[in-house]
């Protein structure tokens, strides 16, 4: 079992645009059965935790819909609605309470924290978080949401081109004391 940040960013090390959307990624060119692509990524998945930002435009871009099967923690500090279907938490505790949690949910498969940046780098203060795999779009954003908003110490363990993607899947060596 591992605890992965699996995400997209903009060479320039942005994976949302200032305005939080993620439209820039949808018209990059990715083989969906390639190195590193997600669906070989999501089938090992057994629990998700994401920010409050990142769930908001999944429901606008899905336009409610809510596709993922595994049970998903949803961090907010402001009072959201839940999909019809699925099986969505809101929290705002600690993350090192809902890991545990996430971890009784996900019976022996990997956790996926889908976003932000902030709320991987949360996992990984509490050093819960196991590695970071980073899709590099061939394009700049020049401002937005930041990949990882603190110092981490990584170690390269996997690299691949999809199509237009640099990939990269690092492992967390550490990172700084609080």
């Amino acid at each position: 079992m591992t605890t992965h940040f699996y995400t997209a960013s903009s060479v320039d090390g942005f994976i949302a645009t200032t305005d939080r959307s993620l439209d820039w990624l949808l018209s990059q060119d990715i083989d969906e059965e390639g190195p590193m692509a997600y669906p070989g990524f999501i089938a090992r998945v057994g629990a998700l935790a994401m920010g409050a930002s990142t769930f908001e435009w999944v429901m606008r871009h899905e336009r409610g819909r809510w596709d993922y099967a595994q049970p998903t923690w949803v961090f907010m500090h402001r009072e959201m609605s839940a999909p019809e279907h699925g099986d969505v938490r809101f929290t705002q505790d600690d993350v090192r309470r809902v890991h545990a949690e996430m971890l009784a949910a996900a019976d022996g498969r990997d956790i996926w924290i889908v976003g932000g940046g902030d709320l991987a780098g949360q996992f990984a203060d509490a050093g819960l978080l196991d590695e970071v795999w980073v899709q590099y779009a061939p394009v700049t954003l020049g401002a937005g949401a930041p990949l990882l908003p603190r110092r981490l110490d990584l170690e390269l363990m996997e690299v691949a081109r999809n199509r237009s993607f640099l990939c990269g899947r690092y492992r967390v060596v550490g990172a700084p004391a609080l």
